[in-house]
């Protein structure tokens, strides 16, 4: 029998410890809540532990500042066979006027986990309402970028054969060797769910961290970050685990800059032999403003 879709509302008020240099809302914070709230309505549905597979195409449109109230709702658009997709939207409300303004919408895909030897297979969604059924056939074709990485690494392997390597010859180009930054984080129980799974939200706030500081080794300045094109989790870590993040430029655009981050997992064995498991990448699109908040231009980069 289907289910109906199953929705989760939830709200989070903005704390200092929650904001950065500018009282504005980091988009670590956010991008934790909006998995833990995604995640709840995915068990409610199927009943079932889920983990994290992927975030898909995050555009951020308002900022939220200290004071204010981010409200995230979420819904499950569609079930296959034992993964499904979850709506997310986020919305942020003024207290003190009550208005409302959107700040997000995403998509998130969560799996669920086996019980046991058994696998589980997940009751499908019953459509309600026009907008359940629009959201319902959507997700077939969001579905489909999840396999867009692949195109893309054959695209890249094409390339290399024929040597088709982009070159900057402007004089006052900034090497991205001077925007690699590198960090590592050891998994620790709060970090992790009660499987010893690390959140995926957490994993998706330590590399926007990397990745804005590494943004910020150009414009001088505290990005902000605008959109990611996907968070696409290859596979799982657990407690104990060390992740390296590695984030370098890969490229400007006048007012804004793309930052591609690398995570790899290491247990104490892997650690040991070196043998690190690629367990997540994303490219992330940052712009600045200055004390004005008039957008700042960014320098032409030398790959």
């Amino acid at each position: 029998r289907a289910r109906a879709a199953m929705a989760v509302c939830m709200c989070q008020a903005v704390l200092p410890a929650h904001a950065g240099p500018r009282g504005q809302l980091g988009a670590g914070p956010l991008l934790r809540w909006m998995d833990a709230a995604a995640c709840l309505a995915a068990e409610k549905h199927a009943g079932v532990s889920c983990v994290t597979a992927s975030m898909d195409d995050i555009q951020f449109e308002e900022a939220a500042r200290v004071g204010q109230i981010i409200v995230i709702r979420t819904k499950v658009n569609r079930a296959f066979k034992t993964s499904m997709e979850v709506g997310i939207k986020v919305t942020v409300q003024d207290v003190l006027t009550n208005a409302e303004k959107l700040v997000s919408v995403a998509y998130a895909t969560y799996v669920a986990k086996p019980v046991g030897v058994e696998k589980v297979e997940l009751k499908p969604v019953q459509l309600l309402s026009p907008e359940d059924q629009v959201e319902h056939s959507l997700a077939v074709e969001r579905r489909i970028r999840l396999s867009y990485v692949q195109v893309f690494q054959k695209i890249m392997q094409e390339s290399n054969k024929e040597g088709d390597f982009y070159t900057c010859e402007e004089k006052d180009a900034v090497s991205t060797e001077h925007t690699h930054v590198q960090s590592i984080e050891l998994v620790l129980p709060p970090h992790a769910n009660h499987h010893g799974n690390t959140f995926g939200g957490q994993i998706m706030a330590w590399m926007e961290t990397v990745a804005s500081i590494s943004a910020s080794r150009l414009c001088h300045s505290h990005p902000i970050l605008k959109s990611v094109n996907m968070f696409k989790f290859w596979g799982p870590s657990f407690v104990g685990d060390r992740l390296i993040f590695n984030a370098i430029v890969n490229n400007t655009f006048h007012n804004s800059v793309e930052v591609g981050v690398r995570v790899e997992a290491y247990n104490c064995e892997e650690w040991i032999k070196d043998q690190p498991r690629h367990i997540n990448s994303a490219f992330l699109i940052f712009n600045a403003v200055n004390d004005q908040g008039e957008l700042l231009t960014f320098p032409r980069v030398k790959p």
